[in-house]
């Protein structure tokens, strides 16, 4: 049967299915049928979706992320509250998500959502932006940070180590293939073909990497607050808790030695902590190969988000009580995890935690590229993106849409950036200009939900938003505030992703006027009055 979450055909012929039987009502059990009806395998228990979520956050952010809010707020108080503010943010946005999640649980997340709230416009923005830079770019920077991690044990993996010497396309652009270039290739078409051979093989390798990476972070925070713990450092990061030594401009002469810009160097230091704990959405994008979505999703995200927020919390607790703050900020390559190391175990911290961040990136990357091509499966079902993109395989997962997202991931490891005579990586550029236009789509998601409670009072939410409309807003306001400082403060880096959102406009209107007139726009479950008879049944 086709799946309804994505087939029009399905999920109106459900609805009717319902509505017309003899009584007018509907069972409540039947709705959980409903959801069950998919040509995904729904292979994935709530242990196997909280996993997804875990996995997806810890990459190798929180070992690095913390040197440059450091230099930001040069505060060792104050850097604990940044990464305070982005877990409230964080969990604030899982538990808003979690009532979307179980209201339709359908592949595509967040694609779904948008286009449900608002339109399947504001649906395709998100779904261009994040199949051509937010995942697979990320996909490729998490390939890139093991394969150098990789040469700390294997010193023939170097970013000088050239197979092809960079050819220079314009003055500031080039391509090359490194070894590390090579490594980070070979480990996206490794775990893409993983990914393609079916969802028990991607299960697997999730779960058994993120039960190791989480092992590895609580080793590292343990040995942080016991044998790394430093007298002096503890003396002097919590002995002057709150005060702020110098600290590096964050525009201008503007720093945050001052209220106004200590406020303005929080909030733009969140491009740090936000996104080291992003992709707690990413067991949405799954939802059709979740057993029992309704009541394992907004379970899962929120057991993901808590435990990854605790323990980034904990690991910058644990490298306070190493390091003085001096040293978080001047770590080697922004390295604080292995500088901490490095501390306790003289001449092998380094090792250590280079095969710390291989196990971490190494499943953050199957996790991400996982969950993925469900994205451009949903767009490709209704109308607007490639077709095979929105077709199984044999195995029942998209192979199409898994190739698709591993071939331009990879073909995002080979272009190179040519500043101050240093190569630097395209991706990273690409990165940084959507970190914004990523949060204006959180925002908007969570503004969808208070526009679905008024347009659909009566549609089936198994969970609402805890705190609503309190959390919600929370996160909205939040975030919203951190968005405009940062179009004011780092518009070089946040009008660039603005304009990447809008090049998808055009880009809609091509695929909707491709589809050939058929009626491309999903429909909703049910009419608004099939709702209210549905759930006055209920």
């Amino acid at each position: 049967m086709p799946d309804p979450s994505s087939s029009p055909a399905g999920s109106s012929g459900e609805a009717a299915r319902h509505h017309n039987s003899p009584s007018g009502a509907i069972d409540p059990g039947s709705l959980r049928v409903a959801d069950e009806e998919t040509d995904f395998h729904r292979g994935l228990g709530l242990f196997d979706a909280t996993m997804v979520v875990i996995g997806g956050m810890i990459g190798s952010g929180i070992f690095l992320v913390s040197a440059e809010m450091s230099r930001l707020i040069a505060s060792p108080g104050w850097l604990l509250v940044a990464w305070l503010i982005a877990a409230v943010l964080t969990l604030a946005a899982a538990l808003s998500y979690g009532e979307l999640a179980a209201m339709m649980p359908r592949a595509g997340g967040q694609y779904v959502y948008l286009r449900e709230a608002f339109s399947p416009l504001f649906g395709f923005l998100y779904g261009w932006t994040f199949l051509l830079v937010i995942q697979t770019g990320t996909i490729a920077a998490v390939a890139v940070a093991f394969a150098r991690f990789s040469g700390v044990i294997i010193p023939w993996i170097a970013d000088d180590n050239y197979l092809l010497e960079p050819i220079h396309i314009t003055q500031g652009y080039a391509v090359s293939l490194t070894t590390v270039q090579l490594v980070a290739v070979l480990m996206i078409a490794l775990l893409t073909i993983t990914n393609c051979r079916g969802l028990s093989y991607g299960r697997v390798v999730q779960n058994l990497f993120t039960v190791a990476k989480v092992g590895a972070l609580l080793a590292l925070i343990v040995l942080g607050l016991t044998l790394g713990w430093n007298g002096a450092a503890v003396a002097r990061n919590f002995g002057e808790f709150w005060a702020v030594r110098d600290p590096q401009p964050v525009d201008g002469l503007l720093t945050a030695a001052v209220p106004f810009g200590l406020f303005v160097a929080l909030a733009v230091s969140q491009t740090g902590s936000l996104f080291a704990a992003d992709s707690w959405h990413c067991a949405t994008l799954v939802a059709g190969e979740v057993r029992e979505p309704r009541r394992n999703l907004p379970r899962a995200v929120a057991y993901g988000a808590v435990t990854v927020m605790v323990l980034y919390l904990l690991a910058n607790l644990a490298y306070l009580v190493a390091l003085p703050l001096e040293s978080i900020a001047s770590a080697p390559d922004d390295r604080v995890a292995t500088a901490m190391l490095e501390q306790i175990f003289p001449g092998a911290g380094v090792t250590v935690m280079a095969v710390a961040i291989m196990i971490s990136t190494f499943g953050c990357n199957n996790g991400m590229i996982l969950v993925g091509a469900r994205a451009s499966y949903a767009m490709a079902r209704d109308g607007l993106f490639f077709p095979q993109a929105g077709r199984l395989n044999a195995a029942r997962v998209p192979g199409w849409g898994l190739v698709l997202q591993g071939c331009w991931a990879a073909l995002l490891v080979l272009p190179r950036t040519f500043r101050d005579g240093k190569y630097g990586n395209l991706y990273g550029d690409l990165l940084d200009y959507v970190i914004s236009a990523a949060l204006l789509f959180y925002i908007l998601t969570i503004l969808g939900l208070f526009r679905l409670r008024l347009t659909r009072p009566d549609a089936l939410r198994p969970y609402r938003a805890v705190g609503y409309p309190i959390v919600p807003a929370l996160y909205v306001v939040g975030a919203t505030i951190i968005v405009a400082v940062l179009l004011v403060y780092r518009p070089q880096t946040t009008l660039p992703g603005v304009v990447i959102v809008l090049l998808g406009i055009p880009m809609y209107f091509v695929w909707k006027n491709r589809a050939g007139g058929k009626r491309w726009m999903a429909v909703r479950d049910h009419s608004d009055s099939d709702v209210a008879n549905d759930r006055r049944s209920v």
